[in-house]
């Protein structure tokens, strides 16, 4: 039994405008419109489907990162009452392999987080890896089950130290249309050799693991061949047909549902063992099994932030000019899956220097894959980056914001070449800076008590991306509009703003305007990543309203209405029930040549054009002279982000990133035993992420500058608020304590010592 997914309205309280006004919606601060049933709980997140004759499972995970299964005994937990069964590689359905990498043919051979067939192996390859999972009854029953499988191993030596093996790294090349990891200017290393004034640096992030606020849970249910899932996932289309090729069968077979998802940041863009082995228990049990992760079980079987090594050497004429700007970087993926994050992509586009070399290294180690997380790459390269650019205004003693304004590109980006479409970081400086009041920054080390107080600034950059969407629009004699697209609503409010471009696309009131969403029996959504779920929307909105529009004034014409009537008196005038469009990429038999055609544009795009999000951070802090405790007492930050569309959803979501920011520079690190290559710090009792008292007012702006080469202007904003964050926080403790310090997070051991 399937239960069909609720449909959602873009009706909502009007905040900034009175009921009933016709527009323009865009620009409005409207209310998100899964607001009430988020917050009265009747919003349904993928473990929270009444299916009949549910079961649940309980993985079991292994003690070590590499070795071999030698004994398995389940008999002790399959006679525990309430088990249904206890699924290991000796009776698991036998899947077809994941593949070994990315196919540009086949965007869904990105959903795959591991190279690992979980369940059809005897092998361990990392910390935590499901060895079994116990079906039953009910949850108690699974976990205690679990309890009782005994599993002996003969274990082999982990590789997992990153600093020891940093001599074994190899070079990253760049793949075609993903963020750069690599690019050049000129002859970096002579330029800096020669520069009168140089700053050379050497910088350490740490891995980060998911926190999100739902932990990764699915729900699976056959129907002799067909598969339903419901999962909190980032690509529906991706899941969709990774599973259908893994299980071999048609993806149409595959039905996924993800209607609310409780945030993801990156994480949920792959399928993870729990998914695969969920869908693998319903087919064995025929029964349906949900397997709702731990929070530990998270930071065992899903990805996480590479830590880095990385170093930002910059030379400068004595009036600040850059002359030279090398960014080297190390980072590490799984044995059994990753990639490189773009780590020295911002190094890319932020300054003019007269020569510019990026270059990153990637090495292996025997830990769960690495995997996106919120602005990967540029997260952790910016924190060296600016952090570097800072050290150099202290060394010129010039103002750390006019040493970034004096140093910005012209019309083209200074490596690739490509024309900027829509430049605007120097704008979001001086408009942070007037702000702020950073004319009145106080003196280095200046106290007040027992505090130090500094303040510091970062810029911040993140490309904009396109994907492809296709849509369905829909218009009654009611007047009722519905846009139907299998996109995501992770709570960034994309089904308020899809709603608010549609009622002004096709000139309707907003409270009109129904979105259906998050379902793959809906036309193919772009996936929730990279900033470009919206931006992706709203050109295939664009298109479905003007193709609309068409069909209605010609009706209009026949019934003698005039051209741009509206629609649903068009319609009942003309005897018309309803009226539907359909647009978007090729999909179905054709979704191949389709998708060749994406790539292809994608590509002769960015020769074209360089586009990205852009915006500046302002902080002060207060630091404990004695302890070295660090505290942030005050943000503001400007962002442009192209068009604007809801600033309150907009500005959510750059605040969100801030946050994720602030833990970033002061707390969040993943502890690796070196020996044995486990996670030592896998919950939230030891892993800090970012809480009230940590956290300012923050005091978000926006410039609402549309770019002329995006959708309806946008740039996207879910990302780039990350972007410079660590930086900024680090800038302002050098500037309170006189320390420059390279590795994050800033504990007050690192401050102090």
């Amino acid at each position: 039994m399937t239960i069909a997914p609720e449909r959602t309205t873009t009706t909502a309280p009007p905040t900034e405008a009175p009921a009933g006004a016709p527009g323009p919606a865009i620009g409005r601060a409207v209310d998100r419109v899964d607001g009430l049933a988020k917050a009265t709980g009747t919003a349904r997140f993928s473990a929270e489907y009444p299916i009949p004759g549910l079961t649940h499972a309980v993985l079991v995970h292994a003690p070590i990162a590499r070795g071999r299964i030698t004994a398995l005994d389940t008999t002790v937990a399959e006679a525990h009452p309430g088990v249904v069964l206890v699924l290991t590689h000796h009776n698991a359905p036998r899947l077809t392999p994941p593949p070994a990498r990315m196919n540009p043919m086949d965007l869904s051979t990105m959903a795959a987080g591991s190279t690992i067939p979980f369940l059809n192996t005897d092998e361990v390859h990392v910390d935590g890896q499901p060895v079994a999972a116990v079906v039953a009854e009910t949850l108690e029953a699974a976990q205690y089950a679990a309890s009782l499988v005994r599993v002996e191993y003969l274990e082999v030596t982990p590789t997992g130290d990153f600093d020891a093996e940093l001599g074994n790294s190899t070079p990253v090349r760049s793949m075609p249309v993903m963020p750069p990891t690599g690019g050049k200017r000129g002859d970096a290393r002579a330029a800096y050799g020669r520069s009168p004034v140089q700053v050379d640096l050497a910088f350490s992030t740490p891995q980060h693991n998911h926190n999100a606020l739902e932990p990764h849970a699915t729900t699976a249910e056959w129907d002799g061949d067909r598969l339903t899932v419901y999962e909190g996932c980032q690509n529906i289309d991706w899941t969709q047909k990774y599973l259908a090729k893994r299980f071999g069968i048609p993806a149409g077979d595959v039905h996924v549902v993800a209607k609310f998802v409780g945030g993801a940041f990156g994480g949920k863009s792959k399928v993870w063992a729990a998914t695969l082995i969920a869908c693998m228990a319903a087919k064995v049990a025929q029964r349906p099994v949900r397997l709702a992760l731990t929070r530990e079980g998270v930071y065992r079987t899903v990805g996480g932030r590479t830590p880095t090594r990385q170093r930002v050497a910059i030379g400068a004429s004595a009036s600040g000019h850059m002359e030279a700007l090398i960014h080297e970087v190390t980072s590490r993926k799984g044995r059994v899956g990753g990639e490189a994050d773009q780590v020295v992509a911002c190094s890319l586009d932020l300054y003019d220097a007269a020569a510019i070399l990026a270059e990153q290294r990637i090495v292996e180690l025997d830990l769960m894959p690495n995997t996106a997380m919120r602005a990967p790459g540029e997260a952790q390269g910016s924190f060296a980056v600016e952090s570097a650019v800072d050290e150099l205004a202290v060394v010129l003693g010039l103002d750390p914001v006019d040493l970034r304004l004096r140093n910005q590109p012209g019309e083209r980006s200074p490596v690739h070449g490509t024309r900027y479409s829509h430049r605007r970081l120097a704008q979001t400086l001086e408009r942070g800076r007037d702000l702020f009041g950073w004319a009145d920054r106080p003196a280095p080390g200046t106290r007040d008590g027992k505090d130090l107080v500094g303040w510091g600034v970062a810029a911040a950059i993140h490309p904009s991306w396109e994907f492809i969407a296709n849509v369905q629009l829909t218009v009654d004699a009611t007047g009722g509009v519905t846009l139907a697209c299998a996109f995501h609503e992770m709570g960034m409010g994309t089904a308020t703003v899809v709603g608010q471009m549609v009622a002004d696309c096709l000139d309707v009131p907003l409270e009109r305007v129904t979105a259906v969403y998050g379902d793959s029996d809906l036309p193919m959504g772009p996936g929730a990543g990279g900033s470009g779920q919206t931006a992706s929307l709203a050109a295939s909105v664009e298109r479905a309203c003007r193709a609309m529009r068409k069909r209605l004034d010609s009706l209009a014409d026949r019934v003698g209405m005039p051209d741009g009537s509206d629609p649903g008196e068009v319609l009942s005038r003309a005897g018309e029930g309803s009226l539907t469009v359909e647009v978007g990429a090729d999909s179905g038999p054709r979704a191949t040549w389709g998708q060749v055609r994406f790539l292809s544009k994608m590509v002769l795009d960015s020769r074209r054009w360089m586009k990205a999000a852009t915006g500046a951070h302002f902080c002060e802090v207060r630091v404990d002279a004695d302890t070295g405790e660090l505290r942030v007492t005050r943000w503001t930050s400007v962002f442009d982000v192209g068009r604007v569309v809801n600033p309150k959803t907009t500005h959510s979501q750059l605040r969100g990133g801030i946050v994720m920011g602030l833990g970033l520079a002061m707390g969040e690190e993943t502890l690796i035993d070196t020996r044995s290559a486990r996670i030592m710090n896998p919950s939230l009792a030891e892993y800090h992420v970012p809480v009230h008292a940590d956290v300012p007012h923050l005091d978000i702006h926006t410039l609402d500058d549309p770019d002329p080469q995006m959708p309806l202007g946008i740039l996207g904003a879910g990302e780039v608020g990350i972007v410079g964050v660590g930086a900024a926080v680090a800038n302002a403790v050098r500037h309170a304590t006189g320390r420059r310090v390279t590795d994050l997070p800033l504990t007050l051991d690192r401050i102090v010592g």
